[in-house]
């Protein structure tokens, strides 16, 4: 993957409108400046949260600054002006455009305290020996730079992103109106598309993310085949639009969400039965009482991987202080934290002593809830007698489908699918 002409990318982006020790404490770089470093950190909502960022300005020493937003807007942020920020948090599906638009920079894994205890998901592609890795970008073809400055998976001593937070991700359904399905049984895809459910049916709004559910129920229904899903021909883009829009038209969909919370609102109102949906927008309609359940389709799970890189334009003590406040999110009680939102670490057994029993059983050994359990809204989400949809962190990481990938068609596919929603 090699880096094209900034400016040509640049413009291209554009057009399309897009409890931890004192040993993680900040060093004593700052002596003489008489203040805090600050550090400038960008993503989206889904890990820029208040709670986090407080606790990590207690922690570490640091002044830390959360500028979250939607996913086009963060990465267009992003790759035109590096110097608004020193972290950037999303999704992996973001790093060939950040890399491409020379955005993000190298970062060190001499330098990250935890990096031998990241598991082989990220830096090997498979949980298990028998799990699938998965079409599309998978995160280890991305994460080594090598030594001609491309990424891939052989192994290096740099990395273009520090692996955290991930899930799987698929749709959620009413099981009050939904009969509820067997996981990797019956569960399917292709309920997105079931005629029963016309008008009460929504999709998350990215191109990178919803045009893959999308996919996955088509095929799953026998209305399209890809020779490879993962990286989709123009052709096959045009077929599956076809498709959609002819669906839409029909009144199939009740429209499209952008935020968790639109999602949420759409489920508990009754607007929508069934819908594309991240983890923390099923706690929180189970936490109101709505009984949503998070598919494990037969077909497989669409997967997302959270990255942390570092701004090109980030050095010295920013620097330093953004190589903190990664090791603070590999150091346990974060991945705790987010662990009660339905998300995964990529070194959990850290994050272990932080949750109790009933917890680290419930979320990543998929066991029977013991107890009342709450989300990181205080909320309880889970209760007594419950089971994780999908089961144990390695069962669900067993069955990936896709992951959330860019492909070759991405700035056509942006095309069709603003298509699609304007339709």
């Amino acid at each position: 993957m090699n880096k094209t002409n900034r400016r040509t990318f640049l413009r291209k982006s554009a057009s399309f409108g897009l409890g931890v020790t004192a040993a993680l404490s900040f060093p004593n770089i700052v002596s003489g400046l008489n203040k805090k470093p600050t550090i400038k950190v960008v993503g989206t909502h889904v890990t820029l949260q208040e709670k986090l960022r407080k606790k990590a300005e207690k922690d570490l020493g640091i002044i830390i600054e959360f500028y979250p937003g939607g996913s086009a807007e963060v990465i267009l942020k992003a790759t035109t002006n590096p110097s608004s920020f020193d972290i950037y948090e999303q999704w992996s599906n973001s790093i060939k455009v950040l890399w491409q638009a020379n955005a993000i920079q190298p970062i060190e894994t001499k330098k990250l305290k935890y990096w031998s205890e990241i598991n082989d998901l990220t830096k090997k592609g498979r949980i298990s020996p028998k799990a699938n890795i998965g079409l599309g970008d998978a995160p280890y073809k991305l994460l080594y730079v090598q030594d001609n400055e491309t990424l891939g998976a052989g192994a290096t001593d740099r990395i273009s992103f520090m692996p955290y937070v991930h899930n799987t991700d698929s749709f959620g359904y009413n099981s009050s109106i939904i009969e509820r399905g067997v996981p990797y049984e019956t569960e399917s895809w292709s309920w997105l598309l079931d005629t029963r459910y016309q008008g009460k049916v929504a999709l998350v709004n990215a191109p990178t993310i919803g045009l893959f559910d999308a996919a996955l129920a088509a095929k799953s229904l026998g209305l399209i085949d890809f020779d490879n899903m993962g990286n989709m021909t123009r052709k096959e883009v045009d077929e599956l639009f076809k498709i959609m829009i002819d669906f839409k038209r029909r009144g199939h969909f009740r429209g499209v969400w952008s935020s968790v919370p639109h999602s949420v609102e759409l489920m508990e109102t009754g607007q929508v039965v069934i819908q594309s949906m991240f983890s923390p927008g099923v706690s929180a309609l189970k936490g109101k009482g709505i009984p949503c359940i998070y598919a494990a389709p037969k077909e497989g799970y669409r997967a997302w991987h959270g990255v942390m890189c570092l701004s090109a334009k980030s050095a010295g003590e920013q620097r330093e202080a953004a190589y903190m406040f990664m090791n603070w999110w590999l150091s346990g009680w974060p991945g705790a934290f987010i662990a009660r939102q339905g998300y995964y670490i990529s070194n959990p057994e850290r994050s272990r002593p932080f949750m109790s029993k009933a917890e680290w059983d419930y979320w990543y050994e998929g066991k029977e809830a013991t107890e009342p359990l709450k989300g990181t809204d205080g909320k309880v989400s889970v209760n007594p007698g419950e089971i994780r949809t999908g089961g144990s962190y390695s069962k669900r990481f067993e069955n990936v489908a896709i992951w959330n990938t860019v492909m070759d068609t991405y700035e056509y596919t942006l095309l069709k699918w603003n298509e699609f929603v304007l339709t």
